[in-house]
């Protein structure tokens, strides 16, 4: 018995490094070449670690169809990254939730251009409501910032 929990102890770090090694840093933003506030939204991203590549396009409707995003949930830019599809300025204590909670959902979007938003000058006037990515009228709620 003595021998079973340094192993259940030792399973238990390596599961959990597993895990958080397990978390995607890599991603692809689409985007408008002429939209300022998505490069200022990649510059969080990379000064948070993550390596992002992005694509200039100039047909931004085509890629969010094909990413299954709805109309409603439209935001200013597209970030695939990991099996999730980041729509819009969503902050970045929201992304790495889902990133590391890896829930089963298609993905999160923060409507529109918020202000106070990741990459949006001003200070944020109300909280931001993070939708799920799902298809139907009215989507769920992700997440209160």
């Amino acid at each position: 018995m003595k021998l079973l929990t340094p192993l259940l102890l030792a399973a238990s770090v390596l599961s959990a490094s597993a895990a958080h090694a397990a978390v995607p840093k890599e991603g692809k933003l689409f985007k408008n070449p002429n939209c300022g506030c998505c490069d200022a939204y990649v510059d969080v991203l990379e000064k948070a670690g993550f390596e992002i590549t992005v694509e200039n396009v100039t047909d931004l409707d085509t890629v969010k169809k094909m990413a299954g995003v709805p109309e409603q949930l439209g935001g200013c830019h597209t970030l695939m990254i990991g099996d999730y599809v980041v729509e819009g300025l969503v902050p970045l204590d929201i992304l790495n939730r889902l990133l590391t909670e890896q829930p089963d959902i298609r993905g999160v979007a923060l409507p529109g251009m918020p202000v106070g938003a990741p990459g949006m000058p001003g200070p944020k006037a109300r909280p931001f409501t993070i939708y799920v990515i799902e298809p139907g009228p009215t989507p769920s709620v992700y997440a209160m910032e």
